[in-house]
């Protein structure tokens, strides 16, 4: 996927926990900018406290499982998100990717597959084959789902939200609903899959070498 350039990539990395509304907030304007030619393309990496999102493709509240009071009841925030996708969980141990870019032709398609690409490059590097599942978004390793991806295309080929890759994240998060609105699949994690910890600026290096690999 060819970007439109402005200047070289602004990678930021958020310290600590940011709420998920301070970083949407962010993300609109950082959109607002890029629009303008006022900033350049740019790559936010963060970790959230404890959250349950639903994006535009959920229709109800169905995949919240015991509904919003439950989960709020647990310490985690919910919100209902502008991006695609449907439910999902963000919380600590679990890198949230999202690139601000102008792309050079819009090709929503593509730009998701790019993602998806991005994160399989990633985990190989781990020693891990992960993958892509017909008729679904995001990475997968075997059955189960490792990452999450959920975009949004604004007026002028500018992208917001992204991916989340779950790395040590507590999986039982994800019990509390039906992930992505898919039933029949799990979810893991890098430290599952590998057995032990691993440290999340290394993966997060990881992960920006290969953003630039396929984003140029």
């Amino acid at each position: 996927m060819e970007l439109e350039r402005h200047t070289a990539l602004d990678v930021r990395r958020l310290p600590g926990l940011v709420p998920y509304a301070e970083a949407w907030e962010m993300q609109r304007e950082l959109v607002r900018l890029r629009k303008k030619g006022l900033a350049p393309d740019t790559f936010l990496m963060l970790e959230h406290p404890p959250v349950y999102t639903v994006g535009r493709a959920a229709r109800d509240a169905a995949n919240l499982g015991a509904g919003e009071e439950y989960l709020r009841s647990l310490g985690a925030e919910v919100f209902w998100s502008d991006r695609g996708g449907d439910a999902t969980f963000h919380g600590p141990g679990q890198i949230v990717g999202y690139p601000i870019l102008r792309l050079k032709v819009l090709d929503t398609h593509g730009y998701l597959r790019d993602l998806e690409e991005v994160l399989i490059r990633v985990l190989g590097d781990y020693g891990i084959e992960a993958g892509r599942k017909p008729d679904y978004t995001g990475v997968w390793v075997g059955g189960a789902k490792i990452a999450a991806i959920g975009v949004k295309f604004s007026s002028g080929r500018i992208t917001s939200h992204g991916f989340a890759l779950n790395v040590t994240t507590d999986l039982a998060w994800f019990d509390r609903i039906t992930p992505c609105g898919i039933r029949e699949f799990g979810v893991t994690s890098l430290a599952r899959e590998l057995g032990e910890e691993v440290a999340l600026p290394e993966v997060e290096e990881r992960i920006v070498a290969r953003f630039r690999e396929i984003f140029g």
